[in-house]
C-alpha cells in the first residue's frame, strides 16, 4: 500500500495557530518537504517533533516530485508544508499533489491557517463571493494587464503583495478599477498586526513606508441598498464623456473614470455610454 501524502496547514505567525492534528501528523511521518527547511525547523522544534525534513520549493519541484512520489508508492507516508498557512496557496507543491493522485496515491488536507481566509474575514468586505487573485506580476507591463482583467470583476478581490511594489500596485489598480474601499492586512496574527480600510486613492497616499507582509482585500463596487448610486440622464453622461475625450486618448481609460465616479463597474458603464449614444442618434 503506498504512504499518504498530508498537506499540513501552518500558522502564518502565532505559532500557536496549528491544530493537534497537524502536530500530530507532523511526528508520524517518514518525511517533511518544506517550503524553506530552516523556517519549518523553527515550528518543529517549538513542538519537538523530530522528523527528518527535504527542501521542496519553486525551484526544485520538478526535479524533486518524482522521488518524492517514488517514496510515497513504497509506503512512506510524507507531510508537506509551505512557509505559512495552506500549501499550495501561490505556493509550492501542485506539481507534488498532481503526480500523487496520477499515481493513486492518498492526498488528505489538514484544514488549519490561511491569509486569504483571516483577512477576509477580519476586512469588512462582503464573504459571500469572492476571488482570490494570487500576487501581482513584477514587471509592471505584466501588472498593467492583470489590472485590466479585474475591470469587470465585482467580487471582493484578494491578493498578496509585497512591501516594496504596495503603493504601486494599489495607484495601478485604483486606476483600473475605480476608487473602490480596501481592506490592507498587515503581518497577520504577528506582533505588529495591523488593519488599515479606506479608499484606494487615500490609502495609496497615506502609506508611508510599508512593511512586512500584506494581505490586500477589494471591496466590490459600492452600492446603497440594492441600488447602484444613480447616474445622470444621457445627455449628461454623453457630455461628460467628451470632456474627458479632450484630456484622455485611451477609450478603456475614459470607461474606467466614468465608472469610478459612479461607483458602477466598467462593464456596466461602458453599456450606459453605448446605449445614450445609440438614443441619441435615434432621435
Amino acid at each position: 500500500m503506498p504512504g499518504t501524502l498530508y498537506l499540513v496547514a501552518t500558522p502564518i505567525g502565532n505559532l500557536e495557530d496549528i491544530t493537534i492534528r497537524a502536530v500530530r501528523i507532523l511526528g508520524e511521518v517518514k518525511l517533511i518537504a518544506a517550503e524553506d527547511t530552516r523556517r519549518a525547523a523553527i515550528l518543529l522544534r517549538h513542538y519537538a517533533v523530530k522528523t527528518a525534513t527535504i527542501s521542496l520549493h519553486e525551484h526544485n519541484e520538478q526535479r524533486r516530485a518524482p522521488k518524492l512520489v517514488d517514496r510515497l508508492l513504497t509506503g512512506d507516508s510524507i507531510a508537506l508544508l509551505s512557509d505559512a498557512g495552506t500549501p499550495l496557496i501561490s505556493d509550492p507543491g501542485f506539481e507534488v499533489v498532481r503526480q500523487s493522485l496520477d499515481a493513486f496515491i492518498p492526498v488528505v488536507a489538514l484544514p488549519g491557517p490561511s491569509a486569504v481566509i483571516t483577512a477576509l474575514v477580519s476586512s469588512g468586505a462582503p464573504t459571500n463571493s469572492f476571488a482570490f487573485v494570487g500576487f501581482p506580476p513584477k514587471r509592471l507591463n505584466d501588472r498593467k494587464n492583470w489590472c485590466n482583467l479585474l475591470i469587470t470583476e465585482e467580487r471582493t478581490l484578494i491578493f498578496f503583495e509585497s512591501p516594496h511594489r504596495l503603493a504601486t500596485t494599489l495607484k495601478m489598480l485604483g486606476d483600473c478599477i475605480g476608487n473602490r474601499t480596501v481592506s490592507l492586512c498587515r503581518e497577520l496574527t504577528k506582533i505588529h498586526e495591523e488593519l488599515v480600510v479606506g479608499p484606494i486613492h487615500r490609502l495609496t497616499e497615506t502609506l508611508g513606508r510599508p512593511r512586512g507582509e500584506y494581505t490586500c482585500v477589494v471591496w466590490p463596487p459600492e452600492r446603497h441598498g440594492k441600488e447602484v448610486i444613480a447616474r445622470p440622464d444621457r445627455k449628461i453622461l454623453l457630455e461628460e464623456v467628451e470632456l474627458l475625450m479632450e484630456r484622455e486618448t485611451s477609450r478603456r481609460v475614459i470607461v474606467r473614470k466614468m465608472a469610478s465616479r459612479y461607483n458602477v463597474s466598467s462593464s456596466q458603464m461602458y453599456k450606459e455610454i453605448e446605449d445614450a449614444k445609440n438614443r441619441s442618434k435615434n432621435k
